[in-house]
């Protein structure tokens, strides 16, 4: 699926496809919720980074890299610079994928026949964790990949 994404102030646009573009996984993680979060948590979707194009707005890009236990993640999350919306996440440990933050696309993406609820070891206590009867729900990362859990429901 073609994906086209933006910012909130539209200095930032970009392409990319997906073969993953279900918005399941919500990640209530620290990072996740004080970068992008909305209702306590992010959700990234998984697409293909060898078609990504970044079609404006270099020069507003900004990236971010948390420390996670004293150091640097490899994890690059891109962000606009002028209104700060969070954009996608690159990571060199997968260098053929890229995560575009559902939030940030503007293509109408499929909805999803449930949520994953991951990392509630770092949830707020004030999020309520919402979703349907029969989410599934992970202290930590789910064992299931984003390409599994799209197989497993013939997406």
């Amino acid at each position: 699926m073609h994906l086209e994404g933006s910012c909130h102030c539209g200095r930032i646009r970009f392409s990319v496809d997906s073969t993953e573009p279900c918005p399941f996984l919500r990640c209530y993680c620290s990072i996740c919720r004080k970068t992008a979060g909305t209702g306590g948590y992010a959700i990234n979707i998984g697409a293909d980074h060898r078609t990504f194009k970044l079609i404006k707005g270099k020069r507003d890009l900004r990236v971010y890299r948390a420390v996670i236990d004293g150091k640097e993640s490899s994890g690059q999350r891109h962000f606009c610079g002028r209104c700060g919306t969070a954009l996608w996440i690159e990571d060199d440990q997968w260098p053929d994928q890229i995560y575009p933050h559902a939030s940030a696309i503007d293509t109408p993406l499929p909805k999803p026949p449930e949520n994953v609820h991951g990392l509630l070891d770092s949830k707020a206590a004030w999020v309520e964790v919402e979703g349907r009867p029969g989410d599934e729900r992970f202290d930590h990362f789910p064992d299931e990949s984003l390409a599994d859990w799209h197989r497993r429901h013939g997406l």
